[in-house]
């Protein structure tokens, strides 16, 4: 197991390290007064750092590729704001000197529980046809093995394994407990978007040594890709004998899928135009950046920012953010 992360910066600060990481980019930059230097970003689970390497590159580009493991000798600085590493020495890692679970950020929950607790919500959906829909998706192992597994994101928020399963089933919970609030809102249909609006995200992202995008994802997007999941289950329901899948239903999930961003500059196909994907975008939206938040607030504290500090700017929400709980304890303890 390695012996320095990334959320450790902060202890280390103008300290040499050697350490291992995973190598998420690599790019070739020229230098003002000539030559050439190496422009990096280095991850592990605990989150990813810019590195620059200014001499003796050509070793490591040899034997260095994006999404390999990597051994690295350098120093941990600040620059405009945020650590960084300058290295002096980068190789390839051998497979014996590395532990996936040291790169791949995971669920703090249990992936199986947590499992359980969402098919059991669809188990006991009144709405005899959403939970076939449901299942019919969760119960081909190509959809819901890849569904227990994917990160929800690449970077912004739930960027993890289990990420999506974790936003999901938060985002369940969040509808079941606001929906009878708002009497025009079909619990089952609200609940069965909640699950499908990000199912393409398994074919979207891609969660080996590191998270990245599909060329299906770049291409498409989870967008379309889960409208035409939905078409392709929908068919083999019907395909089935019984009773058809209802074009109502059918028209009303695709609705929600098409507009879970909310706005067109978002991705969405479509605004929201019914009670549940009105519903559905809403919570979807604040589910997220909760979470987001929540790391927005953890980065902050790795980097010893106080209690009564704002985080760095936050591109994703065009802000810096504040954490008024830890502000609030903070004043407690006085």
């Amino acid at each position: 197991m390695k012996d320095f992360f990334i959320a450790d910066a902060a202890k280390f600060d103008n300290q040499a390290v050697t350490t291992y990481f995973c190598l998420s980019s690599l790019s070739v930059r020229d230098r003002k007064q000539g030559g050439q230097y190496l422009a990096l970003t280095l991850s592990d689970k605990t989150g990813a750092i810019e590195g620059r390497m200014w001499e003796e590159i050509a070793d490591s580009l040899q034997h260095c590729s994006e999404g390999c493991y990597v051994k690295v000798q350098g120093q941990i600085s600040k620059y405009q704001g945020k650590f960084q590493i300058t290295l002096t020495k980068m190789r390839s890692a051998a497979d014996s000197e590395i532990d996936t679970a040291d790169f791949i950020p995971t669920t703090q929950f249990n992936i199986d529980e947590m499992y359980a607790e969402l098919m059991g919500y669809v188990d006991n959906f009144k709405d005899p046809h959403l939970r076939a829909l449901v299942h019919a998706f969760m119960d081909d192992e190509s959809i819901g093995g890849a569904f227990r597994l994917a990160p929800a994101a690449k970077r912004l928020h739930h960027a993890w394994i289990g990420g999506l399963l974790e936003h999901v089933l938060t985002l369940v919970r969040v509808c079941r407990a606001t929906a009878p609030f708002y009497p025009e809102v079909d619990p089952d249909l609200l609940v069965t978007g909640a699950i499908l609006h990000d199912v393409g995200k398994v074919r979207e992202l891609s969660w080996k040594s590191s998270f990245s995008y599909t060329l299906e994802g770049q291409l498409i997007g989870h967008i379309s890709i889960a409208q035409g999941m939905l078409h392709e289950k929908i068919a083999a329901l019907n395909a089935g004998g019984g009773d058809p899948f209802p074009e109502k239903l059918r028209v009303l999930v695709e609705h929600m899928i098409l507009a879970h961003h909310g706005k067109l500059e978002f991705g969405s196909p479509k605004l929201p135009m019914t009670p549940e994907a009105m519903l559905l975008s809403a919570l979807d939206d604040l589910e997220a950046k909760f979470q987001a938040m929540r790391g927005e607030f953890a980065a902050a504290k790795a980097a010893g920012k106080g209690a009564g500090e704002v985080t760095d700017w936050v591109r994703s929400m065009e802000r810096p953010l504040f954490d008024s709980r830890a502000f609030l304890d903070e004043d407690f303890r006085k």
